[in-house]
């Protein structure tokens, strides 16, 4: 019910207040033009419309549009913050949920591109089950060395599963020893292929961790010896795939980023379609850095957090 609602407060916004046709809407939104009609005409049965959109998810379309004109974003989806921010994973994970299948089934080929986390665990759990015998689902990291529910390799296969589509990982921790074993790993007939498909990667659907504890790398991920205040010293204000960035969206100058096993920034602005999935206000500097930086094309996210990522690159 969550979900129609808010596709019907996002087709009143670009129909009454952007000014878009019926048919443009349904392009905007990937639905028929029918459908568009109809949530049109609940909207004014219901109240919804009224000169005005009377609706508080109003505001999440109008921090949706702000984020795409601000950042040069192909598009976002905010939705509501929860009360508790221990739900922030499970809605903003259901809207990506929605989002991706809506993308895959519109698309059903090509390789989609996987990171890890809690937001991307929920994600999954929302994505419409389907038959894609022509997608290809790659991890485009390393995971962990020990078991985790949501660890790379778990987010990968239970994707592929429910589209029953080819699975492939990244066999490799997140990160190597030192840079130079890193380069050794990589430089191998088998990761020269698998990093070739990552690059080819048509779909990315990532998250990013800050700099608490209440990000999974920096609980469990980070390499012995590293210290997090040491990285925060180097300006880390979170990581995108395990690779630290500074408020800029720059990667900061500090050896775990050439120990990352996992596709190179470079490379990921180089991808057609990087969604970025990541709520609450916590999070908020590292996704304005990634959206400086230009590492993604889509964020979808929670009102707090958008109006937090706002305030953050108007300053």
């Amino acid at each position: 019910m969550q979900d129609d609602a808010q596709t019907q407060v996002r087709a009143a916004w670009l129909y009454y207040m952007e000014g878009l046709t019926q048919a443009e809407v349904a392009d905007r939104l990937k639905m028929t033009r029918l459908r568009v009609n109809r949530l049109l005409v609940d909207a004014r049965g219901s109240g919804l419309v009224n000169i005005s959109i009377n609706s508080r998810l109003e505001s999440c379309v109008r921090f949706e549009r702000a984020l795409v004109d601000e950042f040069g974003l192909r598009d976002a989806v905010v939705v509501p913050t929860p009360s508790s921010p221990d739900q922030v994973h499970a809605v903003v994970g259901q809207a990506a949920g929605e989002f991706i299948s809506r993308l895959i089934e519109d698309n059903p080929s090509g390789v989609f591109g996987v990171g890890w986390g809690g937001t991307l665990r929920e994600t999954i759990r929302h994505v419409r089950s389907g038959r894609f015998p022509d997608m290809k689902v790659t991890s485009m990291m390393g995971g962990l060395t020990y078991g985790i529910e949501i660890n790379t390799f778990e987010i990968a296969s239970e994707l592929a599963r429910r589209w029953q589509a080819e699975c492939h990982y990244l066999a490799a921790p997140i990160y190597a020893g030192t840079p130079e074993s890193r380069n050794t790993i990589v430089a191998q007939d088998v990761f020269q292929h698998a990093f070739e498909r990552i690059r080819s990667t048509d779909v990315a659907i990532l998250s990013a961790g800050d700099m608490t504890d209440r990000s999974l790398l920096i609980r469990y991920g980070l390499p012995p010896l590293v210290e997090v205040q040491d990285l925060v010293r180097a300006g880390a204000v979170g990581d995108m795939l395990g690779q630290f960035i500074d408020s800029r969206g720059q990667p900061i100058e500090h050896p775990i980023n050439q120990r990352a096993i996992a596709l190179p920034h470079d490379a990921l602005r180089s991808i057609p379609t990087v969604i970025l999935a990541s709520g609450g206000a916590n999070k908020a500097a590292v996704i304005a850095a990634a959206l400086r930086g230009k590492l993604a094309s889509v964020l979808i996210t929670d009102e707090s957090a958008a109006e937090a990522v706002l305030q953050i690159l108007r300053r």
